[in-house]
C-alpha cells in the first residue's frame, strides 16, 4: 500500500497544474506556483502548490504549504483534504480515478484451513524459499552432508511458528521444512526442523522436530523412483546416504512406525532399507520387508557402522562411508556409487513437487 501512493503521488505531480485546476478551481497558476486560499478551494493567495520540480526531496513538483496554518503536504495529502477523505484506501481510489488508471487487483481472501491439515502444510511448504545459501544448508553441511543438489523436497523458513505446548508462548525460529508426499507427488504433509540461529544444528528448544499432516503410508522423496529406492527413517540419515549413492533414489519416512508402513509404487524390483541401528530400526525394516505384497521384491538392508548413516558419514568420512555401502550393494548397483573417493557430483533428478 504504501509503494502504491508513493508511485500515485509522483504520477500526481507530474500533472500538478491539472490536479489543481481540477481540486483548487477558485486558484491561479503564478510563475512556478499554484495559488488559493485553502485546501477547502476558498478564493485568496494563502495555500501555495509547486507546479515544477523534482520528483522527491527538496523543492519537488507537488508539494504544498498553507502560510496561514503550517499545513503542509503531497497532492495526495491535498486531495484528502479537498474531498475530506480518511482512508488511505479512499485517497488512493480518489487518486486513480483522476488519473484514469485502472482500480488494483485485490487479493483473494485466504481460506481458513484447519490446522495441522495436508492444506496448512502445503501453505507453510509453499511460504518457504529454496534452501540454498539459507541456514538449511549452513545445518545440513554441519551434519556432514555437502552433496545439496537438486532438493526440491526441501525449503527453509526464516521465521517458524513454535509453541512448546498450548499454554506456552508462541516463539519464531529459523526451521528447515520438507515436503511430504504420497505416490503422485502430492503434498500431504510437512516435517519442520526447527534451526539454531546461526544454523549450527537444531534450535535449543524441547522438541525441535515436528511433522503435520497427513504422513503414514508418505515421505520425503528425493529422486524419481523407477525399479530400485532406498529408504530410512530420518531425513539427515537418508541425504547422508545420498552422498555417496547420488544416483539412487531416496525416501525418508520420519520414523520407525512410518517406514514399516510406507507405501511404495508397485513396479520396484529392489528396495534397500537403510536400517538404525536400534531395536526399533531393525524392527521396521524386518516388517517392510515381511509384507506379503512385497514378496517378489528383492530387500537389502543397509547396515551402518555406527548408529545411522549420518553418523558414519561424520565419523567416517563420504570416501570410507561409500566403501562400506558397496560392500553391501547387489553388484548391478554399485553403478549408484561415485568412483571411490570422489565426493557426489552427478546430479539426479528433483522429484515433482505438486
Amino acid at each position: 500500500m504504501r509503494e502504491d501512493a508513493a508511485a500515485l503521488a509522483r504520477r500526481l505531480a507530474r500533472n500538478a497544474e491539472a490536479v489543481c485546476r481540477h481540486y483548487l478551481s477558485n486558484g491561479r497558476r503564478e510563475g512556478r506556483w499554484w495559488t488559493v486560499g485553502d485546501v477547502a478551494n476558498t478564493p485568496g493567495r494563502s495555500l501555495f502548490v509547486r507546479l515544477h520540480g523534482p520528483e522527491a526531496g527538496r523543492g519537488a513538483a507537488g508539494k504544498w504549504t498553507d502560510a496561514a496554518t503550517g499545513e503542509h503536504g503531497d497532492l495526495l495529502d491535498l486531495i484528502a483534504r479537498a474531498r475530506g477523505l480518511d482512508s488511505l484506501r479512499d485517497v488512493l481510489d480518489e487518486a486513480r480515478r483522476f488519473l484514469s488508471l485502472p482500480a488494483p487487483q485485490r487479493p483473494e481472501p485466504r481460506v481458513p484451513v484447519a490446522a495441522g491439515s495436508p492444506d496448512a502444510a502445503r501453505r507453510l511448504f509453499h511460504a518457504g524459499q529454496p534452501i540454498k545459501g539459507t541456514l538449511a544448508e549452513s545445518y545440513l553441511r554441519a551434519r556432514g552432508i555437502t552433496y545439496l543438489d537438486d532438493l526440491p523436497a526441501l525449503r527453509f523458513h526464516p521465521r517458524c511458528y513454535y509453541r512448546a505446548d498450548e499454554n506456552a508462548p508462541v516463539e519464531t525460529w529459523p526451521a528447515m521444512l520438507a515436503a511430504v508426499t504420497d505416490l503422485d507427488g502430492t503434498i500431504t504433509g510437512v516435517h519442520r526442523t526447527w534451526l539454531a540461529r546461526d544454523g549450527s544444528g537444531k534450535a535449543p528448544i524441547a522438541t525441535p522436530r515436528r511433522a503435520m499432516g497427513r504422513l503414514l503410508g508418505n515421505g520425503v522423496r528425493f529422486g524419481d523412483v523407477q525399479d530400485v529406492v532406498a529408504v530410512g527413517e530420518g531425513i539427515e540419515t537418508v541425504l547422508a546416504l545420498r552422498c555417496v549413492l547420488p544416483r539412487l533414489p531416496m525416501i525418508a519416512a520420519l520414523s520407525a512406525r512410518h517406514l514399516a508402513a510406507l507405501a511404495l509404487a508397485s513396479a520396484l524390483r529392489r528396495i534397500y532399507i537403510a536400517q538404525d541401528k536400534d531395536k526399533a530400526g531393525k524392527h521396521a525394516a524386518a516388517t517392510l520387508a515381511e509384507r506379503p505384497e512385497r514378496h517378489s521384491v528383492d530387500f537389502v538392508v543397509l547396515r551402518p557402522r555406527s548408529h545411522d548413516f549420518n553418523d558414519d558419514l561424520c565419523r567416517m568420512g563420504p570416501a570410507d562411508l561409500a566403501a562400506w555401502v558397496r560392500v553391501q550393494l547387489a553388484p548391478e548397483d554399485v553403478a549408484h556409487l561415485p568412483a571411490t573417493g570422489s565426493s557426489a557430483r552427478t546430479k539426479s533428478r528433483g522429484s515433482q513437487i505438486a
